[in-house]
């Protein structure tokens, strides 16, 4: 049973926090801000000395790395039980399709790393800065998405910029019930993690991608400077000297000579927050930087550098599960240690850092149409990013089973063009149906009563003795064998005509798929050790 929360109620705050220091920008977002007291693994309530509310993704990386390549033992993550704390999973109504397993019964992982911008403790307020937010709602500032494939030979990291504007789902918050309506479609995603907890964040991005999400982890400001300092430093790159500090007081603070610098305590929490400085400005540079600093510490724990004692060990793995919040299927030792143990077996090089394709609206993004669909799509068909080791499509087989003659073979057709930016085609069961009564298949027939969203047309068939006859239907319409699908959800032979057909009497050409990476997405690989950031020269030194 979920322990009762503590509530304090927040002010409104900029949606586009500070750096450190100065006069936040204009624009305010809404929620109240809260503190809860999670239901942990061993029973009881975490103390409330540290509220922890989340941050960086880069703790979080850590922290499961840590459980995969310490080494520790499985007793000593025993006693480490009680430090991790739990939250609710998904808080919409409605799930991403979980995907199919592959021909050896293996599926993806899909891991959501959520980062907040609260300074909901003195400890995270003097390393977050800006004192005016101090105690109002958290915003999920820093939000990657995990991808470990099915085989686990390759993994895949999507960044989603921190000023995104979408459409937040319904989501009702766990601990009172309390039901937030669907947002527009233009509203700041960062906002989800106030609607409910990361729940609503997760929701939000299996809205966006239509990806099933497996878990989330969060972690905390004073968790990020505690483990840099446990691991010995991260060595990150600069092209030239920088100083992240203007004149209105404006920056991280970070300070670095021209190459690079292992980075650790503050001073690795001041490069993963840097915006002011890097070349551009933006929250897209400091994605960028992100990305190259969670290469490095890849690298580094793979090799086991700067670990070298048990005591080392001990200290990180307590830091680790102190700085955790998890979904409840990761809310043990045991089940981070296993983790660990997955992604341990993917090297760098097959690791590939992106960003959500996006384009500017004002001064905040929105999805860039096409690309975007185009990279969540290789996530969810588990295509690698790196573009290595992609299976050639299988040729098409012709059925043993011989059609039946045209005049008996039933077929059903459905409605499927609905889609998520268009309403359903109106007519289109009943117009199709006359194509093929016209080419001999009177037995076809509208179902008027279902409309359905399929993306491409599909002829689907419960049992081996009838995919002979979808095949026929197929081939008639000049459809490629592809589009017939075996499927117990269906009685009989069923022509769902999809979004791709709204109109004409020809299905169009299939175009060849493209399972490229966009170069919008800014691919990086986890094995480049030549990776530098740019420094805007007003900020070198």
């Amino acid at each position: 049973m979920k322990q009762d929360s503590v509530r304090r109620e927040g002010t409104k705050r900029s949606v586009e926090p500070s750096d450190g220091g100065g006069e936040p920008p204009e624009g305010a977002g809404d929620g109240g801000g809260r503190h809860r007291h999670r239901r942990r693994p061993g029973g009881g309530e975490r103390p409330p000395r540290r509220k922890r509310k989340v941050l960086r993704w880069s703790a979080t990386v850590l922290s499961v790395l840590i459980l995969g390549t310490a080494g520790a033992g499985y007793l000593y993550y025993q006693h480490l039980n009680g430090n991790l704390e739990t939250d609710v999973l998904n808080l919409g109504d409605q799930r991403a399709p979980e995907p199919t397993p592959n021909a050896a019964g293996q599926t993806p992982l899909n891991i959501l790393l959520i980062g907040s911008d609260a300074r909901d403790s003195k400890e995270n307020q003097k390393l977050g800065g800006a004192k005016n937010t101090f105690g109002s709602p958290p915003l999920a500032d820093v939000q990657m998405l995990l991808h470990v494939s099915a085989d686990r030979t390759n993994m895949s990291v999507v960044s989603m910029p921190r000023d995104t504007l979408l459409q937040i789902p319904k989501c009702t918050d766990p601990d009172d019930g309390k039901v937030y309506p669907q947002t527009g479609p233009r509203y700041m995603t960062n906002e989800s993690l106030g609607r409910g907890g990361p729940g609503c964040t997760v929701a939000t991005w299996e809205k966006l991608t239509n990806i099933h999400i497996n878990h989330f982890m969060m972690v905390d400001f004073s968790g990020v400077v505690s483990m840099a300092d446990a691991i010995g430093g991260v060595p990150v790159c600069v092209d030239k000297n920088i100083h992240s500090r203007d004149a209105k007081g404006h920056g991280s603070g970070l300070k670095l000579k021209k190459g690079t610098t292992e980075v650790k305590g503050e001073q690795a929490l001041q490069w993963l927050r840097t915006r002011y400085g890097f070349e551009g400005g933006t929250d897209i540079s400091r994605a960028k930087a992100q990305h190259m600093y969670m290469n490095a510490l890849v690298r580094k724990l793979r090799e086991n550098t700067g670990l070298t004692s048990p005591n080392q060990l001990r200290k990180l793995a307590e830091e680790a599960t102190n700085a955790l919040t998890v979904d409840d299927g990761l809310g043990s030792p045991k089940k981070l240690y296993d983790l660990g143990n997955e992604l341990k077996k993917v090297s760098p090089e097959r690791t590939t850092m992106t960003t959500m394709p996006f384009e500017y609206v004002g001064e905040r993004v929105i999805p860039k149409p096409e690309d975007a669909e185009q990279l969540f799509r290789l996530v969810r068909d588990d295509i690698p990013l790196d573009g290595k080791g992609r299976k050639k499509p299988a040729k098409e087989k012709l059925s043993d089973d011989p059609a039946a003659a045209d005049d008996k073979i039933a077929v059903q057709v459905q409605n499927g063009t609905r889609s998520a930016t268009e309403p359903p085609a109106g007519g289109r069961a009943g117009a199709v149906a006359q194509i093929l009564a016209g080419k001999g298949f009177t037995k076809a027939a509208p179902d008027t009563a279902t409309t359905l969203s399929e993306e491409r047309t599909v002829i689907r068939y419960p049992s081996v003795d009838l995919e002979g006859d979808a095949q026929r239907v197929a081939k008639s319409l000049g459809l490629p064998l592809s589009s017939v699908k075996k499927s117990t959800d269906v009685s009989g032979v069923t022509l769902v005509v999809g979004a791709d057909w709204r109109e004409g009497d020809v299905p169009p050409k299939p175009k060849k798929k493209d399972d490229s990476t966009p170069d919008s997405a800014d691919a990086l690989s986890g094995s480049d050790k030549k990776a530098c950031m740019k420094v805007d020269p007003i900020y070198t030194w």
